[in-house]
């Protein structure tokens, strides 16, 4: 059911709406069929009554030798007439002549004139065989014998004792409306597919908002620079975009000032490290004066890569579309060409929305780290419809467990292979994942069974993809 049921928002409330539409609709036509059956079931017992006072004033009135002829033409597929010793109708059964239907055929005679007249309802009220029509007098009891074993339509009994001692035995039944006819499968139909219709605009017209505010949201999570969304639709919705442009505003302010803050400081520092460093030059003890320029050196190193950092963040480079494939195994040449031992295994041309700069910077970051401690690093690259994974494989010591979420953290560096002479200050993974999430991607390390450390860059899947080949 879970397969079958639309993920949409207007697939949804369609569904909800017709489902609604024929529930109400069943149960309309389910009142109104009962209500209808019951208007025919009273209109013909009174045509019923009516014809037969109608026809025990004639047989009163007529020789007892018209009888026959006279009942046979009174006589129909659904109303029977016939003339017996015994009522039809059992007396105890009828409350002595007191119910409703035995007033009204007696009113019709003019008060019976003190005759008994006994009426009957058999059928689904009852329950009862139906009768289709009056069989040859029981010899034994000299009363009808009816049809016997099935049940039918509500049927209607009367009997009336005639002037000479004869009762006029009256029987019908009525054949039950049918409840779902043509014109109503035809009104469901039309309703259902009018009011489908009229849902599905209302809804489109109603999501359109949502849709364009859940791909600024998906572009805002991967760091693009947004123009505010235009605030259109009904009132909760117009509130929904307006917090939203809202948050953005907040969030591009923010950044924007932490960054320029590290700039400038970062930027302010290079003054006094210079002064630092020219006073150090006067120095007479010449292992002192080497050691405190050592020191200068890597200050110097720090505030050049804090700075860089932060240029990076505040750089407005705008996304694109570019081939990812090409991208990387550009950067894999790039370092090929340096002596440096790497392989990629492209899956052909890929296209992908991205600051291809700042992905470009990542990347090199992570494969130059691949190459330096793992001595040699394989790339591939894959995606689907989750999006883009790019896994960096190399075969050095790998990373101790405790470290795999340190090693992130700004001006973290590890002892041994990682050591200060052939790594960095320790920028280059935090500047990796700050431009891999700024994608809304993230970076994972793990070690490999065999030996060597894994990275995998997981992208999300953005921008319109080229066939592969």
């Amino acid at each position: 059911m879970r397969r079958l049921r639309p993920g949409s928002l207007a697939g949804q409330l369609v569904l909800i709406v017709l489902a609604a539409l024929i529930a109400g609709q069943s149960l309309s036509f389910l009142i109104f069929a009962d209500e209808r059956r019951a208007a025919l079931r009273a209109a013909n017992r009174e045509q019923v009554l009516a014809r037969t006072a109608t026809l025990v004033r004639l047989l009163d009135e007529t020789p007892p030798d018209l009888h026959e002829p006279i009942l046979a033409a009174s006589s129909s597929r659904q109303l029977r007439f016939q003339i017996g010793r015994e009522s039809a109708v059992d007396i105890g059964e009828n409350w002595h002549g007191r119910n409703r239907l035995a007033r009204q055929l007696g009113e019709l005679l003019d008060g019976n004139g003190g005759r008994p007249v006994l009426v009957d309802i058999r059928g689904d009220e009852r329950r009862l065989e139906n009768l289709i029509g009056f069989a040859p007098l029981d010899e034994a009891t000299g009363r009808p014998r009816y049809w016997q074993g099935r049940r039918g339509p509500v049927g209607l009994v009367a009997a009336v004792q005639l002037g000479d001692g004869r009762w006029l035995n009256a029987e019908t039944s009525f054949p039950t409306p049918p409840a779902w006819g043509l014109p109503n499968l035809v009104s469901l139909v039309l309703t259902a597919v009018l009011v489908g219709v009229a849902v599905v605009l209302a809804v489109r017209r109603l999501a359109r908002p949502l849709a364009r505010l859940a791909v600024a949201a998906d572009a805002l999570g991967r760091g693009e620079a947004l123009p505010p969304l235009p605030e259109v639709g009904p009132a909760d919705i117009r509130s929904t975009v307006r917090a939203f442009n809202r948050m953005q505003a907040r969030l591009k302010r923010f950044v924007d000032d932490r960054t320029a803050m590290l700039a400038a400081v970062s930027h302010d520092l290079r003054t006094p490290i210079t002064s630092l460093r020219l006073r150090a030059e006067f120095v007479e003890d010449d292992e002192t004066r080497e050691r405190m320029l050592d020191t200068l050196d890597e200050m110097q190193r720090m505030v050049e890569g804090t700075l860089a950092f932060a240029q990076g963040e505040a750089a407005s480079e705008e996304t694109r579309v570019v081939d990812l494939a090409a991208l990387v195994e550009s950067i894999v040449l790039d370092l090929t060409d340096l002596g440096a031992d790497v392989a990629f295994a492209s899956p052909g041309r890929l296209a992908y929305r991205c600051r291809p700069l700042g992905l470009r910077r990542a990347l090199r970051n992570l494969i130059e780290n691949a190459v330096r401690y793992g001595k040699r690093a394989q790339v591939s690259l894959a995606s689907d419809r989750d999006g883009v994974r790019i896994v960096i494989e190399d075969e050095g010591p790998g990373i101790p467990p405790d470290m795999m979420e340190r090693v992130f953290e700004p001006f973290v560096r590890l002892e041994g292979s990682r050591s200060r002479e052939t790594g960095g200050i320790g920028l280059g993974l935090a500047i990796a994942r700050s431009i891999v999430r700024g994608h809304g991607g993230d970076i994972r390390l793990e070690n490999r069974p065999e030996g060597g450390l894994r990275v995998t860059i997981a992208l999300p899947a953005a921008g319109d993809a080229w066939p592969a080949g």
